[in-house]
């Protein structure tokens, strides 16, 4: 079974809003020991530092979006954005590269790495 990729891009904002979820559960997960606060507080706090850490992911993200190459996807014909010398397009998963190199090649990560074998 192939691998299913998608955009650079997404995969951090779905990783960062999975940590958001995280934290909400384990926030909940402190509410049943009510009867020992400080282990409450402890589950509370482990909570908050993921949705500060989802936080900062975000930021992060939205930083490296904006120095990110903007290109025209050959397939959907829409905008989208590459890191790195190959990226799927965010829309309809078109694989995508900005490396004369790799034109025609089949699409693989490992391609954005700097030291390949």
């Amino acid at each position: 079974m192939a691998k299913k990729y998608s955009s650079k891009i997404n995969k951090i904002r779905s990783f960062a809003l999975g940590l958001i979820f995280i934290g909400f559960i384990i926030m909940y997960i402190g509410i049943f020991f009510k009867n020992h606060p400080l282990v409450m507080t402890i589950f509370m706090l482990l909570g908050l530092l993921a949705i500060v850490a989802s936080t900062f992911i975000y930021f992060w993200i939205g930083m490296l979006s904006t120095k990110a190459v903007q290109v025209v996807c050959p397939n959907c014909g829409k905008p989208t954005k590459i890191l790195g010398r190959v990226d799927m397009c965010m829309y309809c998963r078109e694989p995508l590269t900005i490396d004369p190199n790799l034109e025609g090649v089949e699409f693989d990560e490992k391609y954005n790495r700097k030291s390949r074998k």
